[in-house]
């Protein structure tokens, strides 16, 4: 690009929702004509894209927007705490504007006022977000053009839905992405299907609510192909292991229709993978979270998707320490642990979030009570995570390069999701690509990790 054009820097938190945020005002950038720069010296502009969902990601939202104002000096902010407003304020009253959640079009209305559009009447002939009509269709506010990734090329994120009908006491993500808005499932294939086309080898399915997904659109058929598509969570996965790309479920409640998606996993159609926040298993604990489906028999459903799919990998999240939490349910918790065998475990002490309902509930646990509570599941999972993973040794898997170095390549196997869960080594992957599926026998495990050598 020519040394005239103006350049915006960008910093990107939070979970994979806003990076997919990220990416739709990085691609409308570009489109427009705008220069992306990797530092503050060479940005006109600054835009940070916040986390706001807890604490911690608050603090370090603030201390991002406050290192780009030190070092640019002209920073505009977004996201999830962009919903609250007057805390960025408080902090940082230079900021340029603030806007929520995947407001594009306020974002780029700031970038605007401080770096007008300069005419291009070749840049101009090409689609907009705002000038693409398919997506101004209710919940397909969106670029169905592949745009920017912030992720490796051969996986991507495709997020389905925007905001969550349920009200858990401990989240505010309601408060700061409202309530389910589901895009057209139509919306959702052609995006997958350009995704894949263009190189991507693993779709990682997205949104606060996977399993509801098209209840507020009332499940409606939209022409796919040759056929029609209900937007609807199983049709959807059908629709999306027909493409030729590992399909993965992330952030599935337990809800009865969930069953559904085993079928398509126990044919190949999507990975034998589900990402379930069950966050406890007391059910005095669920009802006091308000959790969806906290009266479903967990545990029982839990064995059953095992038997139909012994292959199947369980990935969930639980908070431990919450208000009014006793000795007896966190271990009825470890209990649960023993019992359900999860592969993949993560979990966190309950810290109070600015606006959650939990904050005024009784029975606040001591800090040090929750963190040797913490400790002790982890301690507890890593046991058995350690224990599933030895299983492996021996056995042949199929892997995804993400990595290639000197020391060999790192892979994922289909238990394994980006930045979450495990890799998996391959001492003599030296001349392996990234995007490389390969078939790979396991001869070491820990805790976390497997290692192996190419199959011959």
């Amino acid at each position: 690009m020519s040394s005239n054009t103006q350049k915006v820097g960008f910093v990107s938190l939070g979970c994979p929702k806003a990076l997919v945020d990220s990416e739709r005002i990085l691609t409308q950038l570009r489109v427009e004509g705008y220069e992306i720069v990797p530092s503050y010296d060479a940005a006109d502009v600054v835009v940070v894209n916040t986390c706001g969902f807890i604490d911690a990601a608050v603090q370090e939202s603030l201390d991002a927007i406050g290192e780009a104002l030190e070092e640019n000096g002209k920073v505009i902010v977004t996201g999830c705490l962009g919903k609250r407003a007057e805390v960025i304020r408080e902090a940082h009253p230079d900021v340029l504007a603030i806007s929520g959640p995947q407001d594009y079009a306020s974002v780029m209305n700031a970038v605007h006022a401080q770096l007008p559009p300069r005419h291009d009447p070749h840049v101009d002939l090409i689609p907009s977000l705002k000038k693409d009509k398919r997506s101004r269709r209710r919940g397909a506010d969106e670029d169905v053009d592949v745009g920017i990734k912030l992720t490796p090329k051969h996986y991507a994120y495709l997020k389905i839905s925007e905001g969550c009908n349920h009200r858990c006491t401990f989240c505010i993500i309601p408060s700061m992405r409202g309530d389910l808005v589901s895009r057209p499932v139509d919306d959702v294939l052609i995006e997958a299907e350009k995704l894949v086309k263009s190189g991507v080898r693993e779709l990682l399915v997205i949104s606060q609510d996977t399993s509801a997904y098209g209840v507020d659109l009332k499940y409606a058929e939209r022409e796919w192909k040759n056929g029609k598509v209900r937007t609807r969570m199983t049709e959807m996965c059908a629709a999306l292991g027909d493409l030729g790309a590992w399909v993965r479920l992330h952030y599935v409640y337990p809800y009865p229709h969930v069953d559904e998606v085993i079928g398509l996993m126990t044919e190949g159609r999507i990975l034998p993978y589900l990402d379930i926040p069950f966050q406890h298993s007391s059910p005095r604990i669920l009802k006091l979270m308000k959790r969806p489906a906290a009266s479903a028999k967990t545990l029982e459903r839990v064995l059953a998707w095992r038997k139909a799919c012994p292959e199947i990998t369980l990935r969930s999240t639980f908070i431990v320490g919450f208000p009014g939490e006793t000795e007896a349910e966190f271990e009825e918790l470890l209990d649960f642990l023993d019992a359900a065998q999860l592969d993949r475990v993560g979990a966190f002490a309950y810290s109070p979030v600015d606006g959650a309902m939990a904050n005024d509930l009784p029975g606040a646990v001591p800090e040090e009570v929750k963190q040797e509570r913490l400790e002790r599941f982890m301690a507890k999972q890593a046991e058995i995570s350690a224990a599933r993973l030895q299983r492996k040794i021996g056995t042949t898997v199929k892997a995804l390069v993400d990595h290639v170095g000197k020391d060999g390549a790192v892979a994922r196997t289909a238990a394994d999701a980006p930045e979450i869960d495990g890799l998996l080594h391959v001492v003599d992957g030296q001349k392996l690509k990234p995007g490389q599926f390969v078939e790979v026998r396991v001869d070491g495990a820990d805790e976390h990790d497997l290692s192996g050598s190419l199959a011959r």
